[in-house]
């Protein structure tokens, strides 16, 4: 059973930075795939970024150009740095990792985008 704690979240002014992070209980480079999903009140989950076990990122329209998603193995850390912050990137940040077939998520941590 892996899990995983995310931390960073916050409340920042528009056009401000955060930096999430992911401390897993178990080798992230083990992992197939690392990735930071969020869910805004009133919608669905959806994909941030992802990463391989390789180090290769993977950006979807809400973070490319604004958001970095890196790890750091020797920490078993995985991290999201948000820059130019925007209301709409107000919800909670989950962390999610597959490894083995099963996939796990954290519990979350609010990030709140002022205007």
């Amino acid at each position: 059973q892996v899990q995983l704690v995310e931390s960073g979240g916050g409340l920042v002014q528009a056009g401000g930075s955060l930096r999430l992070a992911c401390a897993a209980s178990e080798s992230i480079f083990s992992m197939n795939t690392m990735a930071w999903y969020r869910q805004a009140p009133g919608k669905q989950r959806e994909l941030v970024a992802s990463i391989t076990s390789g180090g290769t990122p993977k950006y979807w329209d809400s973070a490319r150009g604004r958001f970095t998603i890196s790890s750091d193995n020797a920490k078993n850390t995985l991290y999201l740095e948000m820059n130019s912050l925007k209301p709409e990137d107000t919800a909670v940040y989950y962390c999610n990792a597959w490894l083995r077939g099963n996939t796990y998520w954290g519990q979350g941590t609010q990030v709140t985008v002022s205007s």
